[in-house]
Order: C-alpha cells, then sequence, then structure tokens
C-alpha cells in the first residue's frame, strides 16, 4: 500500500485502543459507538494485511504486529502533540517550554534552574508537578519538553529517555537561629533522641539517612515525615524542630538569618537530573540551560 492509502483517523482510533486495552471504554472516550470503533479498527488490519489485536479474556491483546504498530502510532501521534505545544504561543511571537518537576523536589532549586528563562520576553513557560511515573509518561507522549527529577533514571527500548546530571548538594541539618545559634551537631552521631522533621518515605534522600542512622546506631525522633519540600520548608521555619534536607530548600531563610546550618553530612547528597527524550525536537532555549547546568557538583553550601 501507498502512504495515501494509509488511514490516521483508523490508526488514531487504534492507537487509543491499545493505550486504553478496552474497546467499551476507548469508544467512550473517542464519543463513538462500539461497533463504529471495531469496524474503524477492522478497516485498518484490512488496509495493513495484519491483526493487530486478539481477546484475552475481556481484554485486547496486542499482536506483534499490533505491537510494531503501536510504536509507530507513539511517534505519530506523539510528534503531533508536541507541535501542538510548538505552536502554543507563537501567535504571540512566543516559544512554549514545559517544564515537569518530581513532587518531592525543592521548588527553589526549581526556580534556580529556570531562573533565566524568567527574564527571557520570548518564552512562555508551563510548569508541572507530580509523580515521576507519570511526568515521564507525558514526556514521552510529548506533553513535556524536560523533567526535573532527584533520581536517575534508566533508558529502555520502550523508554527512549536521556538522563542528564545536573549537580548535588550535601545535605544539611537546619535550625531557629533563636535556638542554635554557635551550636553545631554532627550528622548523624549526634541526632540519638533530636526531634527531626525529615523528607518523608518517598523522598530519594530518605533511604539514605536511615542507613546512614542504621549504620551509626542511632535513633532520631520523627516529629514530621514530608515528601513536599514546599511545606518541609514551612516547618523548618515555624516548627523549632531541626530539620534534614539541602540548603536549597530554605535558601532564603539561610541568607536571611532567620535559619542556621547546624550540621552538614557529605555522606548524604541530594543529586539532580534533566530528563529528555532522545528523539525530541530541538529547542535551543533548553539546549542552552542543559548545557550551563554543567555537571560538577557544588561548592560547599552552595545550590546549584
Amino acid at each position: 500500500m501507498n502512504l495515501e492509502q494509509l488511514n490516521f483517523h483508523h490508526l488514531l482510533y487504534f492507537w487509543r485502543v491499545a493505550r486504553i486495552g478496552h474497546l467499551t471504554r476507548a469508544a467512550q472516550e473517542l464519543h463513538v459507538s462500539q461497533s463504529a470503533l471495531s469496524t474503524q479498527i477492522r478497516q485498518l488490519e484490512d488496509r495493513l494485511g495484519q491483526a493487530l489485536f486478539e481477546r484475552d479474556g475481556r481484554r485486547l491483546a496486542l499482536t506483534d504486529a499490533g505491537q510494531l504498530v503501536l510504536a509507530y502510532a507513539e511517534d505519530i501521534f506523539g510528534l503531533g502533540q508536541e507541535l501542538l505545544g510548538r505552536l502554543d504561543g507563537q501567535s504571540e511571537g512566543m516559544l512554549r517550554l514545559r517544564v515537569g518537576s518530581v513532587a518531592t523536589l525543592s521548588r527553589n532549586y526549581q526556580e534556580n534552574w529556570i531562573r533565566p528563562l524568567l527574564v527571557d520576553p520570548a518564552v512562555a513557560l508551563t510548569l508541572e508537578s507530580g509523580m515521576l511515573d507519570d511526568l515521564l509518561e507525558r514526556l514521552l507522549q510529548h506533553r513535556l519538553d524536560v523533567v526535573l527529577a532527584n533520581e536517575a533514571v534508566a533508558a529502555e527500548v520502550e523508554r527512549p529517555l536521556h538522563c542528564r546530571f545536573l549537580g548535588s548538594q550535601a545535605i544539611s541539618l537546619v535550625g531557629a537561629a533563636r535556638t542554635w545559634k554557635g551550636r553545631s551537631l554532627r550528622l548523624p552521631e549526634d541526632l540519638h533522641g533530636v526531634e527531626l522533621a525529615v523528607p518523608g518515605p518517598r523522598h530519594a534522600l530518605r533511604a539514605q539517612f536511615d542507613a546512614l542512622c542504621l549504620a551509626a546506631g542511632v535513633r532520631p525522633r520523627f516529629r514530621a515525615e514530608v515528601d513536599d519540600m514546599a511545606m518541609l520548608r514551612l516547618i523548618a521555619r515555624d516548627s523549632g524542630w531541626l530539620t534534614v534536607l539541602p540548603e536549597v530548600v530554605v535558601q532564603d531563610e539561610l541568607r536571611s538569618g532567620r535559619l542556621l546550618t547546624v550540621g552538614r553530612s557529605n555522606q548524604l547528597q541530594e543529586h539532580f537530573y534533566a530528563i529528555t527524550t532522545t528523539h525530541r525536537h530541538r529547542l535551543e532555549r533548553l539546549d542552552r540551560l542543559l548545557a550551563g547546568s554543567g555537571s560538577a557538583s557544588p561548592r560547599r553550601g552552595a545550590t546549584v
């Protein structure tokens, strides 16, 4: 068959059915009848000369040919979504850059990273926050241009991703200046029984911190376990407890003197990554951001 004979409308319907895995739910999402959807899928199979689905109980399973067609459909409609994203804002002469950030990443870090774009009149930003797997799915669908994360991801055949290391920061113990001025603690040796606010179990740092305390035979008192770094910042500022976090989270409070660093551990590091797709359309401003981030760890007390 010639390319002109390939019905992309049928291919779109196949793509949605393949992703959902259920004909009835796909028909409801597409606002068509189930029989009409089945007919269009059969017409696509007839054109291609290959069966794309086989029944697996109540669900539809892809054949080998269906898996191949789905891989191409993902690229085709993903690039279509990227096209819409690129055009969004261009009517006003602007480039839209879509940035995802994992929910456990410091918003201060995210703002520091995108700061060059905040003064660029030709850029419009879309900023999203969520779980890493959800953000990566949107990245692979070309609905995001880059994902900022505090854990690395591996590239796989099914997930053609590029993970760039941006930098690291040592983890600090911070407390209110009115209580802790002139005092210091070793981390973790001096934390036995000390009241702490710490990152929650989903945060990449938490397993490191727990392992360090276990190895030292130290059992702090956890008064708060917080996934969201913005909330952890507020607790560090207002609770009076010591807080374990990267200093970038409370950079403003440290500069103002409201909080101070009571201890620091270079054994604990938060790492920062920018994740992109390997086949994405080149964006000059994003490339400049990635190139300017560098790969060296920041100096003591600095933020990346």
